[in-house]
This record gives structure tokens, C-alpha cells and sequence, in this order.
């Protein structure tokens, strides 16, 4: 019988070691933190070995509230000291090299046999890196939403400005700032504001550039009693060097890393309009000046000399029209070719630019026909440039056809709308229009005057 007990006592030792070490080994692999603690809070028991790093020898005895790190030891939550079931609980903990964890914990107390607690048992699972994958995650969903509202305000837009506006309000609201805009850098000259939105753009405008220089990336600039500044350069590729600006008032917050990503981004968007913005001018450049000249075309050019006599109505002043039509131009084209043809229609607005003011018009009208508008001038201011332009078009122009053929000469006829004078802008035409064949009609080369009134 002695021998039946002892033997079924020597199996019942084993089958709870055994028990006892299966359940080691699945906590062990269930978990990266199991404990227990004493009525006073220390570790009597810790396992894995070693655990975050220290040493089981190191924690057993010692104050279980000594791992506790961060904001769970300010708010008062310990796994360590529980006085019931706790499930899921996420507290930060110091690892043995410095570092912070994050773990979730289940535990529960440890009671006597009168039900007073006498410690605490726990498992907890490292959650650091799944978390900040979903700090993470989350922020990069929160940055993609703001630039996917970004993009939706600036496609109802058509023009460029009006596109920027939407993407710097979208990005105050989005990041809770206070002003943004957008500078350009012309080569050799001053940074220029370009856009704007919200408050402080023009005392912002020297930090920001002085922030932009050599930057290549999203960076924060420290301004002494200013507001908290970030900038982000943007280069087009039509070689626009730029950069997007923003800030938040003296004493909120700093710039987080999600932060300075999004606003990387939204550089990106400006960097889109201002190419779209340079694209809108080119094609309404092209759709308002002559592709070989530059100069400006008929429509371009009549609308501009409409807006001049409304002005210079008002300030009761005079103003002359010129038309230029060169002479002998057809041969030239057809002896020595277009080439030598375009050469001597770009010569020729070059002699009509350099004769003008920055306030009058040059144009051409098509062919080889040109028109002046000059402002506040009258018939005699045109007659001495007129007479000018007749002694130089044949030099200049006899250098580029040399002696093959007839050297282009000019035709000019000049028609002055006087200060006070009610006459339309088709009859001024008209009237420089026939000065100007009565010219060729008499032997070319040469200019006419056509006074108000004249049939």
C-alpha cells in the first residue's frame, strides 16, 4: 500500500511539473512580459529571462513601479498594483537599454484566503511597433484625405490663381495655421509673393526666403519671438525656382514629421499650378503676339489701342497711328527665300521697337504690314519718327538681301486723333489705312499725314 501512495505521489509530482513547465512554456511564448508582485509591489516572479532586456535576477525584489514609463505612470495605472481584472490594458514600460514599450497587459490581483490582496499576476504583449504602425497608417491616412480635398478644390477651379487660393486655405484649415503663401525667385532679382492666404504673408516674406535658401526638403526654421515657420521648396520644370511657406502663431505647437510630410506634399500641388499658371500665360501670350516677331498681332493690338484712346479721353490727350508697309518685300521672298524673308520681318520690328516708348503699341498686322500707336503724340512727333524709319529700313534691310534684288523700302501713312476728338477707332484706321496706300501710290518709300476729317 506504501508502495501504491508513493508511487502515485512520485506521478502526481511529475505530472505537475510537467504542468508547471507546459504552462511556463506557453506563457513564455504567449507572452513578453509575465509577472507577479508581492503585497508591496516588488517582483517575485518574471519571466521570459531576460524580459525587455533585463535579467530576471535584476527585477526579482526590486519595485515593479520603477519599469513604468511615460504618461501610464502619470495617470496612475500600474499593472503591477491592480485591485481587479484587467483585460487589454496598454501601458509604457522602460526596456533595460532606454527605451520605451508599449505593452498590453491582462492581469488580475492575487488574493489570501481572506480575500485581501497580497499582489498581483499579469501577462503583458509588446504592442511599440504594431502601434506606431497604426500611428502610422493613421496619419498617413489623414495626410492622403487633406490632399485628396486639396486636389477636389483645385479641379473646380479653371484659373490658376484661383487654384492656388484653394490650395492654401485647404492647407490652413488642414494644419491649423494662421498665413501660407507661395514665392517665386526670379534669377538676379528679389523674391517675389506670388499668392498669399491668411495673415502675416508680407512680414513673413524675408524669413521664409532666408528658410528657402539651399533647402531641399521640408524644414522647420526657428524664429526668435515669431511665428513657428516651415517651408517647403518647389522647382517647375520649366526651371521656376519657388517655395511654398506656412506658419502657425508664436507659441502653439511645433511641426510634427507627418506634418512637414504633408506640407512636402502639397508643394508638389503648387509646383502643378505654377506650371499651370506659366502655361495660361504662354498660350495667352501666343494667342496675342506674332509667332515670328513677337510682336503684337491685329486683335491684340486693336483691343490695346482701344483701352489707350479710352484713357487718353480721359486726360484729354492726342494719339497717332502708324502704318508701315514695307516695299519690294514679295521679291525679296521669292529670290532669296523665307529664311532671308523672316529675317528681314524680324529686322524690321526691331527698327519699330527701338523708335517707341514703353507705353506705346507696336504691332503686325500680317504680311509684311505693321501699325505704331504712340501715345500722346501728335502728327509732327510721328513725321520725325516716320522720317527716320524711311532712311533707316532701306540700310538695315540692304544688309540681310545685299545686291540680289530690290532693297525693301517702307511705306508709311500717319493718322492723329486729336485731345477732345470724338472720332472711332475703325475710321482712324481707316484713314491711316488710305494715307498709307496713297504712299504706294505715288511712288513708295516715303510717308503721308492724314488729318481728321479727310475723306
Amino acid at each position: 500500500m506504501d508502495e501504491i501512495a508513493a508511487s502515485a505521489a512520485t506521478r502526481l509530482r511529475a505530472a505537475l511539473l510537467d504542468s508547471r513547465q507546459r504552462w511556463r512554456d506557453l506563457v513564455d511564448m504567449a507572452s513578453d512580459f509575465a509577472f507577479e508582485t508581492d503585497a508591496d509591489g516588488r517582483f517575485v516572479f518574471v519571466m521570459p529571462d531576460p524580459a525587455l532586456g533585463w535579467p530576471a535576477s535584476e527585477l526579482i525584489g526590486r519595485p515593479a513601479r520603477e519599469l513604468l514609463a511615460g504618461p501610464a505612470y502619470v495617470d496612475g495605472f500600474s499593472p503591477f498594483q491592480v485591485t481587479e481584472r484587467v483585460q487589454r490594458r496598454r501601458t509604457w514600460l522602460w526596456r533595460a537599454d532606454g527605451s520605451a514599450a508599449l505593452l498590453a497587459f491582462a492581469a488580475a490581483p492575487l488574493l489570501d484566503q481572506s480575500g485581501a490582496i497580497v499582489g498581483a499576476r499579469g501577462v503583458g504583449n509588446d504592442w511599440t511597433d504594431y502601434d506606431r504602425f497604426q500611428e502610422r497608417i493613421a496619419a498617413a491616412l489623414r495626410r492622403g484625405e487633406v490632399l485628396d480635398h486639396i486636389l477636389w478644390r483645385t479641379g473646380q477651379e479653371v484659373l490658376a490663381p484661383s487654384m492656388m487660393g484653394a490650395v492654401l486655405d485647404e492647407l490652413l484649415n488642414g494644419l491649423g495655421a494662421v498665413g501660407a503663401a507661395v514665392i517665386t525667385f526670379q534669377t538676379g532679382g528679389a523674391p517675389v509673393l506670388v499668392h498669399r492666404a491668411g495673415d502675416g504673408a508680407t512680414d513673413m516674406l524675408q524669413p521664409a526666403t532666408s528658410a528657402l535658401a539651399g533647402a531641399t526638403e521640408p524644414s522647420e526654421q526657428s524664429l526668435p519671438n515669431g511665428p513657428l515657420l516651415l517651408v517647403s521648396p518647389c522647382q517647375t520644370r520649366f526651371g521656376e525656382n519657388a517655395g511654398l511657406a506656412i506658419w502657425r502663431r508664436r507659441g502653439s505647437r511645433g511641426w510634427n514629421h507627418e506634418e512637414k510630410l504633408l506640407v512636402g506634399a502639397a508643394s508638389g500641388i503648387v509646383r502643378m499650378v505654377l506650371e499651370h499658371h506659366a502655361i495660361q500665360q504662354e498660350m495667352a501670350r501666343q494667342a496675342r503676339t506674332d509667332p515670328l516677331t513677337g510682336l503684337l498681332n491685329r486683335r491684340a493690338f486693336l483691343e490695346e489701342v482701344g483701352r489707350h484712346m479710352e484713357r487718353l479721353d480721359r486726360e484729354e490727350q492726342c494719339g497717332t497711328l502708324m502704318f508701315a508697309d514695307l516695299d519690294g518685300f514679295k521679291p525679296v521672298n521669292d529670290s532669296l527665300g523665307h529664311e532671308v524673308g523672316d529675317r528681314v520681318l524680324v529686322r524690321t520690328a526691331e527698327m519699330l521697337r527701338a523708335m517707341v516708348r514703353p507705353s506705346d503699341l507696336v504691332a503686325r498686322l500680317g504680311g509684311d504690314e505693321f501699325a505704331v500707336w504712340l501715345d500722346g503724340a501728335d502728327h509732327m512727333t510721328a513725321a520725325e519718327r516716320a522720317e527716320r524709319l524711311r532712311q533707316q529700313v532701306p540700310e538695315e534691310l540692304g544688309k540681310l538681301v545685299g545686291g540680289a534684288g530690290t532693297t525693301p523700302t517702307v511705306s508709311i501713312g500717319i493718322a492723329t486723333r486729336e485731345a477732345g476728338s470724338t472720332e472711332p477707332l475703325d475710321s482712324l484706321l481707316r484713314r491711316a489705312d488710305q494715307a498709307m496706300y496713297e504712299v504706294k501710290r505715288t511712288g513708295r518709300g516715303h510717308w503721308r499725314v492724314s488729318h481728321e476729317g479727310a475723306a
